[in-house]
């Protein structure tokens, strides 16, 4: 418990002045990302703009990963979808709630190690997917409210505000990098726009974002078990979705900063701050790969960034929607396609040729799954099924035996290669039981006897061997491969100095016991 109630990690020097202004900048990109979730869930902007707010604030506080950011997304938006529309936002703030407990759960249960699990080619397609995601997201910006292209001046004014934006953010830093080169981008476009009365889409044109605290209160829902059953399937997925975007934005943030954030830590926050969305009147979110990724690179390293960009992000809805309002979108826009470049894994196109086959097609995979069924935890998913299945069939066919026959008559099998349940059917292969002398020996020393499969494997040879009156020896076995085998004592050879030590993955209870 005490690790989780370590907010603050004061052996880090932390430059105060990049936190506070990475954080406005943060803030600022936060407004239309949160609108625009909202919308996609059929909620009010400010239900989006009050979960970016808790969850920022929160996770910023108590997460695992300084520099991280959270807030409304798109991945849990698209899961409560038609939970707002069947039964209302009361529902929806129930079900955040009970998944915001599913995390704490799991935080606490230490499942946050399971991302170990994910491979790299899974991560690298995750990534690719994410920035083609935003990278596409941000052309609904070049289209009028009727779903039209812009044309004429007014492409050309947008095209121009974001190619600056883009130009200031590319070169800024190469210059100096003293101010956050997208906050310099940003007000400039918007001191252009704002003092040469340039005629652009602005924020205010999405939506008002003027409100006051969020306010709390308990979900009006029943406490019944017909309202669980209602919320927990959509509980459950968000739950799971936002842990899988979650510990993975955790990841890539260890890549890009040197450092290794706490995955456990970081369920348990991102539960807290759910639980508390659900309960100030937010749709939940979870960990912000394109926000999180303008934040480091402006060179955020602390919990202050995501302080600063969550109150400054209150503070928006409160005292200056007037003047956000009048932020042009085209800055944003620039901001949010730099940030897909950026994201975006380029060294994962250039060593195509030197990746095995499988990893290729799994990287493809999950980028196809995240861009076109916008399904994190389905792509994610998929990707670690394949790769699981691949290593398994690669290892199966890498069983092998050494036969001889030694001076006194006596054949040699001598297995290389893990012994599991995908290479049993290889392994029985290898016996030629009715042909063999008397007396055989099968030598474990370079193999691995590693699950219950490969346990039955070794009890069905030595009973093929027993029917037709020949004796097997089993040598270098782990002490538990010989408590499971039937009759061990008759067979196996036992070298205390020689036998490995592993463990069978097996249940307690065992009827070879």
């Amino acid at each position: 418990m005490k690790k989780y109630l370590n907010l603050f990690d004061f052996s880090q020097k932390v430059n105060y002045r990049t936190e506070v202004l990475s954080g406005i900048t943060v803030a600022l990109a936060l407004v239309p990302e949160a609108i625009a979730f909202a919308f996609i869930a059929g909620l009010s902007p400010l239900t989006g703009l009050y979960a970016a707010f808790v969850m920022g604030l929160v996770t910023s506080i108590l997460g695992g990963r300084p520099g991280m950011i959270s807030g409304a997304t798109g991945a849990v938006a698209v899961v409560i979808v038609s939970l707002a529309k069947d039964y209302g936002v009361e529902y929806v703030f129930a079900a955040v709630i009970l998944a915001g407990m599913l995390q704490v759960a799991a935080g606490f249960l230490r499942m946050g190690k399971l991302m170990r699990l994910v491979p790299h080619p899974v991560i690298f397609g995750f990534v690719n997917g994410l920035a083609i995601i935003i990278f596409m997201s941000q052309l609904d910006q070049f289209k009028t409210q009727d779903g039209s292209w812009l044309s004429g001046g007014t492409l050309y004014i947008f095209m121009g505000l974001v190619l600056l934006t883009m130009s200031v953010i590319w070169g800024l830093p190469k210059l100096s990098k003293v101010v956050p080169a997208s906050l310099v981008a940003i007000l400039l476009v918007f001191g252009l726009v704002f003092f040469f009365n340039v005629e652009t889409r602005t924020i205010g044109d999405i939506a008002s974002i003027q409100g006051g605290f969020p306010p709390f209160h308990i979900p009006d829902v029943p406490f019944t078990l017909k309202t669980l059953q209602i919320i927990f399937p959509y509980a459950a997925i968000v739950a799971g979705v936002g842990l899988i975007e979650s510990l993975l934005t955790l990841n890539i943030v260890d890549e890009i900063t040197e450092t290794r954030g706490r995955g456990n830590k970081e369920a348990v926050a991102q539960g807290t701050a759910n639980i508390l969305s659900g309960l100030f009147s937010g749709m939940g979110g979870c960990a912000m790969i394109g926000q999180s990724l303008i934040n480091t690179s402006n060179g955020a390293r602390a919990r202050l960034s995501g302080i600063v960009a969550s109150l400054m992000l209150l503070a928006f809805v409160m005292f200056g929607s007037d003047l956000i309002e009048k932020v042009p979108m085209a800055a944003l826009t620039g901001l949010m396609i730099m940030v897909a470049l950026g994201t975006f894994e380029w060294a994962s196109l250039r060593v195509f040729k030197r990746m095995p086959k499988s990893d290729v097609l799994v990287m493809v995979l999950v980028t196809l799954v995240t861009v076109f069924l916008h399904n994190l935890a389905l792509a994610v998913l998929v990707g670690v099924i394949i790769s699981a299945l691949v290593f398994a069939w690669d290892n199966a066919i890498r069983i092998r035996a050494r036969k001889y026959v030694d001076g006194s008559g006596i054949k040699h099998y001598e297995i290389y290669g893990p012994l599991f349940f995908g290479s049993t059917t290889l392994f029985s292969e290898k016996f030629d039981v009715l042909n063999d002398p008397s007396e055989v020996v099968i030598d474990f020393e370079e193999s691995r006897v590693v699950d219950m499969s490969a346990i039955e494997a070794v009890n069905k040879i030595t009973e093929r061997y027993k029917k037709v009156g020949k004796k097997v020896h089993l040598k270098h076995l782990s002490r538990d491969c010989r408590r499971l085998l039937k009759n061990a004592d008759d067979i196996i050879e036992v070298n205390v100095i020689e036998d490995p030590t592993y463990k069978v993955a097996v249940d307690k209870i065992w009827p070879y016991k």
